[in-house]
């Protein structure tokens, strides 16, 4: 898995024997290794219909990227469609601390980004912008990238990751 995932084997062995959730850069690497989508990984029951997420259903999805382990904060993300089958995106409500620290990531596919509150800082490639409540922004995952909080409040963010089959 390690080898054909291009992820370290102390990351596989730390989801193995501690069931450790990783970021969704490795979790993208681990599912095209398995030969499956994305949102297999992340779903617990499977709608072939449209699927409604009320606000207070949006549950965290267990991967919570930013900070060091123990400290609390970082990126907290809501799945938005958990259910539903067969899909390509996968919507998130994103919550951002204003300490998260994040390392820029690359993975397959395309994002979309809406800020809903807040300043938020997008590093892609040698390109650094802040986006600001109403602003979005849509790239190609595969160039490293990161977005964390422009100053020192919170930003809440609408994420669609999209990969391909």
């Amino acid at each position: 898995m390690a080898e054909r995932g291009g992820i370290p084997i102390e990351l596989i062995s730390k989801i193995e024997d501690e069931g450790f959730i990783p970021d969704l850069a490795p979790l993208i690497k681990i599912s095209r290794a398995l030969g499956v989508r994305l949102g297999t990984l992340l779903d617990d029951h499977e709608e072939l219909g449209p699927v409604i997420t009320r606000a207070e259903e949006a549950a965290p999805t267990g991967f919570i990227t930013g900070l060091p382990e123990g400290k609390a904060g970082g990126l907290n993300f809501k799945a938005l469609a958990a259910h539903k089958n067969s899909r390509h995106m996968e919507p998130f409500i994103v919550d951002i601390q204003p300490d998260a620290v994040q390392e820029k990531t690359a993975h397959e596919g395309e994002e979309f980004i809406y800020v809903l509150e807040g300043n938020l800082a997008l590093d892609y490639g040698t390109i650094s912008d802040t986006l600001k409540a109403g602003d979005s922004v849509y790239y190609d995952s595969i160039v490293p990238h990161r977005v964390i909080s422009a100053d020192s409040n919170p930003v809440k963010i609408l994420a669609v990751i999209y990969t391909p089959v």
